[in-house]
């Protein structure tokens, strides 16, 4: 499975064969999440992570993106429809089950309004989504991974995924229990 990075939702992708160790939630093991769902993490651990799991969680981001450089680079295969994943916390704890709903690949001219705005991110234009992504995309840190050599253009290859929660923490539990997202 692939979780991809990206300006406000950077995911590190999961590499083949690396498994969910156990984590815990609250007073006990997470309810219901299997140990061999590959970890999803989206942004770098802080604020921005725990803001864009809140809106995963509430229902407002349902898209992400990555670069397909970026699977060029350590060989990952590139997502594919109905693969799981258990999204963690800064903590590194497990925080929801995300399933891949939809994929595509396109040139970065090419994104659509739409993606912009299931990215949950309060991006009001294509415009916008651009820059903040091309801000993350040419960050010290993204450029150290994608190789100094690394430049966006128009045409360079943006993987789109939308992805729906599976499961969730209960908003009225503090010990780990998880509910589904149809039974909030």
């Amino acid at each position: 499975m692939y979780w991809a990075r990206c300006a406000a939702c950077l995911s590190s992708r999961t590499k083949e064969g690396t498994a969910l160790p156990s984590r815990t939630w609250g007073a006990g093991k997470v309810v219901g999440v299997s140990d061999d769902l590959p970890i999803i993490e989206f942004a770098f651990p802080g604020p921005l992570r725990d803001r864009l799991l809140d809106t995963i969680t509430k229902g407002i981001k349902t898209a992400t993106s990555s670069l397909v450089h970026e699977d060029n680079i350590d060989g990952s295969p590139l997502p594919t429809v109905g693969p799981q994943g258990v999204a963690v916390d800064s903590q590194g704890d497990a925080f929801l089950v995300l399933e891949t709903t939809a994929v595509a690949v396109v040139r970065l001219g090419e994104v659509t309004l739409q993606h912009a705005l299931d990215e949950g991110e309060g991006y009001a234009s294509v415009a916008e989504w651009r820059a903040g992504h091309e801000r993350f995309w040419t960050s010290a840190e993204m450029l150290e991974e994608l190789g100094a050599d690394f430049a966006l253009t128009d045409d360079t290859m943006v993987i789109l995924e939308r992805f729906r929660a599976i499961q969730r923490p209960s908003p009225s539990s503090t010990a780990g229990l998880w509910e589904h997202p149809e039974a909030a």
